[in-house]
């Protein structure tokens, strides 16, 4: 049965209108992006092939391009589409943290850090440089590859932190294999960051490491 022939209760749109987005369910909402679906399947019916097929909806927001487009009922515009709806919600979360508000929230950096460094498919090493009110003055990505002891350069660090005349920094670094645990490694690194940018007075007040479960924040586990 086609989705307009359903009660208006049960249409993915008309239930996102009455109820909110929370309300749908992984593949009503692919089922909206979709718009439609193919011969014999609803949009709906469509969405959960896809959601079956790349294995999770996080799955299906990161496939590339040649992955994407195989599948029947995407192709390249929905995939352009795709894209511009995931780049709109990372900017929407960095506006989540403007320049004149204090960052007081570690949900709020858990959130936007997560947004930026979770879809990356090798490792990402950045800084958020603070003022002396923890107030978010500049992201920047410093350091990409395997993250470990010699690809992470202290002085660097320092040497953006003097540039943005930083107060304070907090870190963040992503596990591409979705572990969450941080290792004897990351904290060894933030030891040593923390250390060089002692010498300059700058504060490090979290690393935060990303993966496919919630950003493990070494400030909460005692680890600074």
């Amino acid at each position: 049965m086609a989705i307009r022939d359903w009660p208006d209760t049960e249409r993915p749109r008309e239930k996102l209108l009455a109820h909110g987005s929370a309300a749908l369910s992984n593949a009503e909402l692919i089922a909206i992006f979709l718009r439609t679906g193919t011969r014999g399947l609803s949009a709906v019916d469509l969405a959960r092939a896809h959601l079956e097929h790349f294995g999770s909806l996080r799955q299906f927001l990161d496939a590339d391009q040649t992955q994407f487009c195989a599948q029947p009922g995407l192709g390249t515009t929905k995939f352009a589409e795709l894209q511009a709806v995931l780049e709109m919600g990372r900017r929407y979360l960095e506006e989540s943290l403007p320049r004149d508000v204090s960052l007081t929230s570690v949900a709020t950096t858990r959130q936007f850090l997560t947004a930026k460094l979770r879809h990356q498919p090798h490792e990402v090493f950045a800084c958020l440089f603070l003022d002396n009110r923890h107030r978010v003055i500049k992201y920047e990505e410093l350091f990409f590859g395997t993250i470990d002891g010699a690809s992470v350069h202290p002085r660097q660090v320092v040497k953006r932190a003097l540039h943005h005349n930083a107060a304070a920094t907090i870190f963040a670094h992503n596990h591409p294999s979705g572990v969450t645990e941080p290792s004897r490694a990351d904290q060894q690194i933030t030891q040593r960051l923390k250390d060089a940018l002692g010498l300059i007075d700058v504060r490090v007040l979290d690393h935060f490491v990303i993966g496919d479960g919630q950003a493990v924040s070494l400030a909460e586990r005692g680890l600074l």
